[in-house]
Formats: C-alpha cells, sequence, structure tokens
C-alpha cells in the first residue's frame, strides 16, 4: 500500500501493538512529504536512528531542492541522503516484519509501496571470552559469541583471504534465524559444498534454538552415537578446518560453530597439537588413543577376566583381586554398572551445579561415595581404581560429544563381557568397527584415513610430522589446492 497511515497500522495488528514497537513520524523538512521509522526498541542502536537516519534526513533535505515528484524523492533518498551502507528495499509486509524483527529499522515514505530497511542492529551482546568447554595451555584465548556478525569477523581476524565466502540462510518458518556457511572457494571441493547446501536448504523446522538442532539435521545418521559433525568455540580450529577444505556453520544465536565433515581421527586432535613441538603433539595423541581404549574396554577387560578368564590374569594379583572381593554380594558385572551408574550421575550433578560448588560436588562426592561404598562391602576397591581410571581416561578426549559416544558404547562393552567374557568384548568390538566403517560424515568416510587408507595423510593421523613438513592437505578432502606450503619458496 502507498499510505504510510495505512501500512502502519498493518505492522501494528501484525505484531499485535508491543509495547516494545516504536514508531516515530516525521515531516520531511522543506516540503509536505509524511515519513515514518517503525524499529523494535532494544534491538536497535537508538544514537545511529537518531543521527545517521533523522537528523541525516533532516539536514540533508533543507539544504537541496526537494523534487514533488515522491517517487524521485525515494530515490533520492536512496542515492545521495541516506548515509548507510546497510539498505535494502523491501515490498512486502513480511519484509517489513522480518527487518523489524531482526534488529532493523524500517523507513516509510507517504505515497511509495516500497521501504527502506537499514540495518541498526545494537543489542547488548556477551564480549569476547575464553571458550569455556575447550581450554588449552597454549594457544589463542578468544572464542565465538552468540552473536553472529562477531563469529564472522573472528574468522575474517584468522582468515585473511579474499577466497574466503559467507552465505547467508534463513533458518527456521518462524524464527527465521540467520545461519552462515564459511567456506574457502579455491580449496574446498565442489561437490561437499553443494552437498552441505542441499542439507541446509533442506531444513524445515519452525526454529533452530541452537547449532545442535542443524547437526541433527544435516547428519548422515542421526540414529548413531558417534558425532558426524563436530562442534568448537574456538576459532582456531574453525580457521584450521576450513583450511584443509572443510566447511563451517555458524548459527545467530550459537557461541558452538559446526565444522564438517568431521572423521574419527579429526575428533581426537586437538588445536595443540600444532602450537607444540612435534615430540610433545605426537605424544599428546598417542596419550588420546590410550585414554580413548581405557575409556571403552577396561571395566569390560576387567569383568570378563576376574568372572571367565581367572587364569589369565597374573597369580599374585589374582590373589590380590580375589582378597579384596571377599564378602562382595554383587557379581563383578552388577558391581561395575552400580558404580558406572554413580560416575554418570556426579557427572551430571556436577555439571548442573553453579561453577562454585560443582567441582567440589563431583571430587568430594566421588570420593566419599567411593570410599562408602568399600567400607560397607558393596564394591570392591579395586572396581572403585578401575572405573575412576575409565572416567579420569574420557576426560582426556578433545571432543566432548566424542566422548559421549564413548560413554554410552561402555554400558553395551559391560553387558556383553558380563554375559559372553572376552568373547563379548570381542563381538562387541566388531559390531562397533562395522558400524563406524559405514559411517559417512557430508559423505566423506568417517574412519578416513584409516578406512579407506590413505597413508600419505597418516603422517598428521596418531604420528605427527614437524610443521615444515606438514606441506599438503588432507588427501582424502581431495581438495583444489592440494599445497599448504609452497615447497619452491622454503
Amino acid at each position: 500500500m502507498k499510505n504510510i497511515d495505512e501500512n502502519l497500522q498493518n505492522i501494528k495488528t501484525l505484531l499485535d501493538e508491543p509495547a516494545d514497537l516504536a514508531i516515530r513520524k516525521f515531516t520531511v523538512r522543506g516540503s509536505n512529504h509524511q515519513c515514518a521509522i517503525v524499529y523494535i526498541d532494544g534491538l536497535v542502536d537508538g544514537l545511529y536512528v537518531r543521527n545517521n537516519i533523522i537528523e541525516n534526513i533532516q539536514l540533508e533535505t533543507e539544504k537541496k531542492q526537494l523534487p514533488d515528484n515522491k517517487q524521485k524523492l525515494f530515490d533520492e533518498l536512496n542515492q545521495e541522503i541516506l548515509s548507510t551502507t546497510s539498505l535494502q528495499i523491501g515490498y512486502t509486509l513480511d519484509d517489513v516484519s522480518n527487518g523489524i524483527l531482526n534488529g532493523s529499522t524500517v523507513l516509510y515514505l507517504d505515497g511509495i509501496d516500497k521501504v527502506f530497511i537499514i540495518k541498526t542492529q545494537g543489542w547488548d551482546k556477551r564480549d569476547i571470552q575464553e571458550p569455556v568447554t575447550e581450554s588449552l595451555i597454549r594457544g589463542p584465548r578468544d572464542g565465538f559469541v552468540e552473536d553472529l556478525r562477531t563469529n564472522m569477523v573472528l574468522m575474517r581476524r584468522y582468515i585473511h583471504d579474499p577466497n574466503l565466502r559467507f552465505k547467508t540462510y534463513q533458518i527456521g518458518r518462524r524464527s527465521k534465524k540467520s545461519l552462515v556457511v564459511a567456506y574457502i572457494d579455491d580449496v574446498i571441493h565442489p561437490d561437499i559444498l553443494k552437498e552441505v547446501k542441499r542439507r541446509i536448504e533442506s531444513i524445515d523446522t519452525d526454529d533452530a534454538p541452537e547449532s545442535g538442532f542443524i547437526e541433527q539435521w544435516i547428519e548422515d545418521n542421526y540414529l548413531s552415537p558417534f558425532p558426524q559433525i563436530m562442534n568448537t568455540e574456538r576459532p582456531d580450529k574453525a580457521s584450521a578446518a576450513l583450511m584443509q577444505g572443510k566447511v563451517v556453520i555458524m548459527l545467530d544465536g550459537s557461541p558452538f560453530v559446526l565444522i564438517a565433515p568431521s572423521t574419527l581421527g579429526s575428533a581426537m586432535q586437538s588445536p595443540e597439537d600444532y602450537y607444540e613441538r612435534w615430540t610433545i603433539g605426537t605424544l599428546l595423541r598417542v596419550l588420546r588413543y590410550l585414554g580413548a581404549f581405557i575409556a571403552i574396554f577396561l571395566p569390560s577387560l576387567y569383568i570378563a577376566l576376574v568372572s571367565f578368564h581367572p587364569g589369565m590374569i597374573p597369580t599374585n594379583l589374582a590373589f590380590s583381586i580375589a582378597a579384596s572381593r571377599e564378602g562382595v554380594p554383587f557379581t563383578p558385572l552388577i558391581e561395575a554398572f552400580l558404580m558406572a551408574v554413580t560416575m554418570e550421575l556426579l557427572r551430571e550433578a556436577g555439571a548442573r551445579l553453579p561453577k562454585t560448588i560443582g567441582q567440589t560436588i563431583g571430587i568430594v562426592g566421588g570420593l566419599v561415595i567411593g570410599d562408602a561404598a568399600v567400607q560397607a562391602g558393596i564394591v570392591s576397591p579395586i572396581m572403585v581404581i578401575v572405573v575412576a581410571l575409565n572416567a579420569i581416561a574420557s576426560f582426556a578426549l578433545p571432543a566432548y560429544s566424542l566422548a559421549i559416544a564413548f560413554r554410552i558404547i561402555l554400558f553395551g562393552f559391560i553387558f556383553l563381557a558380563g554375559t559372553f567374557g572376552l568373547y563379548g568384548i570381542i563381538i562387541g568390538y566388531i559390531i562397533v568397527n562395522i558400524h563406524i566403517v559405514n559411517l559417512k560424515s557430508i559423505g566423506v568416510p568417517y574412519t578416513t584415513p584409516f578406512a579407506p587408507t590413505f597413508f600419505k595423510d597418516w603422517e598428521d593421523l596418531i604420528f605427527r610430522k614437524p610443521v615444515p613438513q606438514l606441506t599438503k592437505r588432507p588427501v582424502y578432502m581431495e581438495t583444489k589446492d592440494k599445497q599448504k606450503v609452497d615447497k619452491e619458496t622454503r
């Protein structure tokens, strides 16, 4: 519609006249043309609206001979008067409502059936801080925040490449949140980019409050406990993934960005592996793989050896275990299950309690309950040691989502060991291997470069070569630009 009063009434009716809806009507100085601005108070920068829109229009129009034709005045406002770079033209009521609810200011001109939508976002946001879930001894201390623009700026700060691209989407039929897909155009394989875009465009939901919703929408197998798309709060980790030919997905309102495709090997790596010398980085990775083995198999191996294969235990150790288990009323299976469940309850309680007491409850609660259980003869001391080692090993894994997957399949191995002994563990190991070998992440095999095998990529898998020798990007990503370092310049 062209009538300004009818347009303002339509937007009031659509939004049900909320208390924070600000409408300011004014007359363009030096003429009788009516204008109005509409915005949501609290979502915009009020000083910017006053100085760059209202005052700018009034001061500039006072100096000019304004045309009587309203369309010409609209074009002159667009081309000469409005001093803002973030300006769009809206044609429908849906364009207006989306702009207002996203923190933009809408400028109406009476007699014109289109409007200016000016980006004036100015809400309060959290300052850039050190990531909470991914702490490092050595490395950058900045982390992503809930503001999408700030996160994009962080990526620009880490990658000064003109080929860095940001593709924007609207997610949610009702929430209409902004989602950005970041990639390096002359590095990423076109098929991976095409597949990521296809999956994002297929998302059909009312709202996506966190990037975890996006992860579950676009992953290959939502029934698998293994994370096929990694998340991170660290800009350095996200920028390193982009350099490898991967995609980074950022959702407005979430400090966790997604990295795709992801593999089991990359989930076992940390940015700190590259900030320290290659010997230290290699040692840390070896310890993580050892921790992964302990986190999955230690309780089940204990149950299998004690219950079914005591002859495989050294004699002195077997006597010690038998003595410690004297008077324990439960089988090793029930004993391990009770302790594992107790440990999970302590972890969950520590995560939900306030930070000042959460860690204390986790540590003290574990010590008190473990000691009380031993004193009461419910569990043996060796079982407390086994479960404690299992918990510590799971904390050594850099990816929290992968650690959760290991904790889930741990219970399956416990029951298999308690039922079939070592044969049950072997059966479970085969089943898990069959599952992860068949998993894919955006079409890339999850166990790459283990299987399918790319020996060239093994130089940065468990054992890491010195940084000057890491001259190529991962072979399995099939990137356009395969070289990270130009050997002729070295």
